[in-house]
């Protein structure tokens, strides 16, 4: 078993400092080096090119040959080319990363750092693409055309409530996965954390209170998926700036998911802010704005014994997590990786989408959404759970293959894959794709391909 152990930090100004300032670091990095590399990702040969001759085979006049094949039989674009393995990561530049509306080209950069975790964690070749409109309808036309190019779309940074409607539409009407990684990945994440989190306080699903701090996408894919995953609605609250959702809300359109919950949650038609949403609560789950003091300590003091946070805004997470601590809370995670239990996305979409790829998955159903979570909750207990390891850390990259299986066997099962492989193949596969990705990038690093970083 590995050891995980930690301690509590100390609630003084100079530890305060010392974390914000190493939360601006990166900031002043990337400023420094965004405009020294010029872009994260870059478009590469997969092909050996011996001399020019060689393009007669790979272009012209060769490459009418495979175009033929493919105009008599189209499944056979996954075999001549590279859309099994190449999806979309689209985006208009609403909703960056807690930024807002800074439009479609200050949004590329995010999406050009998707595209190198997608190829490093997941051995999957993304494409960035921002689109220059707001209007979702657009949006939709725009993304379904470009279908015949990818295997699957990965929608990123787009405001809500469009971002619902577009991720259902385009779900229900495109023939590849579509997958709105605000919503479904760090539902998923944060899934596996808290499947794990209940194994250490003895607690199940379907008999804790749970609260949602913040009504963004990522709070309604999250209650969404807890639901699917056995949670009880009724024993669930969300609240908003407006306060705890109830039946008498009326605030939110008719095809708003936020309204099914005013529905379905709050069984006991609680009312009023977060301090009367906590007491009482089992589990809670903050996607909110940063702290410290968005969430304060004596308000957590009422909730449960052996309580569970996560408190996920960044760069400072709701309430640090040595306060949460002190106020009894059992397990505290946040979206930082220097604190313990960093719930993030990026331990979710890479290892998904290899899987989804590699069945040619038709779609990504909460069932698989489940799955993978389920599988990275099996890694982090297999390496040894403690209540400041629930979930494994990025460079445990041997997650994300196990994540891949356990996608691919259930979008078989559930009848979404167009390819049927054993669980020792998908994963072998899974694991030589992801392999190759980091040697290939090591590689171009150790030629000096890749220019080293001056710090």
């Amino acid at each position: 078993m590995q050891s995980h152990v930690g301690s509590n930090r100390p609630n003084t100004d100079q530890v305060r400092e010392e974390l914000l300032a190493k939360a601006r670091k990166p900031s002043a990095d990337a400023m420094r080096l965004h405009p020294s590399y010029r872009g994260k990702v870059q478009m590469a040969p997969k092909v050996p090119v011996r001399d020019v001759s060689d393009f007669s085979i790979w272009y012209t006049p060769g490459v009418a040959a495979p175009c033929r094949d493919i105009a008599a039989h189209p499944e056979k674009v996954w075999e001549h080319t590279n859309k099994g393995n190449t999806i979309a990561v689209v985006s208009d530049g609403t909703r960056v990363l807690g930024l807002g509306d800074i439009g479609p080209e200050a949004g590329l950069p995010v999406m050009e750092g998707k595209a190198l975790i997608f190829k490093y964690l997941g051995g999957v070749d993304a494409v960035p693409i921002c689109l220059d409109t707001k209007d979702p309808d657009l949006f939709i036309q725009t993304v379904k055309l470009l279908q015949p190019s990818f295997g699957g779309i990965n929608l990123e940074d787009i405001a809500k409530p469009k971002c619902f409607r577009i991720l259902d539409t385009l779900r229900a009407e495109m023939d590849i996965p579509v997958w709105h990684d605000d919503q479904q990945g760090t539902a998923a994440v944060i899934l596996a954390g808290l499947i794990n989190a209940l194994k250490l306080v003895g607690k199940a699903i379907d008999n804790v209170n749970v609260v949602t701090i913040g009504a963004g996408a990522a709070s309604v894919a999250t209650l969404r998926l807890l639901f699917a995953a056995g949670a009880d609605p009724a024993r669930a609250m969300m609240v908003d700036t407006k306060g705890i959702l109830h039946h008498e809300r009326e605030s939110f359109a008719r095809d708003d998911p936020r309204t099914e919950f005013c529905r379905i949650t709050n069984g006991e038609d609680r009312r009023g802010g977060i301090p009367d949403a906590l007491v009482g609560a089992d589990v809670v789950i903050a996607l909110s704005r940063p702290g410290p003091d968005t969430i304060l300590g004596e308000w957590l003091e009422t909730m449960n014994d052996s309580a569970i946070l996560f408190a996920c805004a960044n760069p400072v997470p709701e309430i640090w997590p040595w306060k949460a601590k002190e106020a009894g809370v059992r397990i505290v995670a946040t979206g930082r990786s220097d604190f313990p239990n960093q719930v993030n996305n990026s331990l979710g979409f890479p290892g998904i989408f290899r899987g989804v790829l590699d069945v040619r998955a038709r779609t990504i159903s909460d069932e698989m959404a489940m799955a993978a979570a389920k599988e990275i909750a099996r890694y982090a207990e297999e390496r040894g759970l403690g209540e400041e390891y629930i979930v494994p850390t990025m460079d445990e990259w041997e997650v994300f293959p196990r994540e891949a299986v356990a996608t691919a066997m259930k979008a078989q099962e559930q009848g979404l894959a167009r390819l049927s492989k054993s669980p020792e193949t998908l994963y072998r596969e899974a694991k030589d794709a992801i392999q190759r990705a980091r040697t290939m990038l090591e590689t171009m690093m150790g030629q000096g391909l890749i220019a080293e970083m001056v710090e």
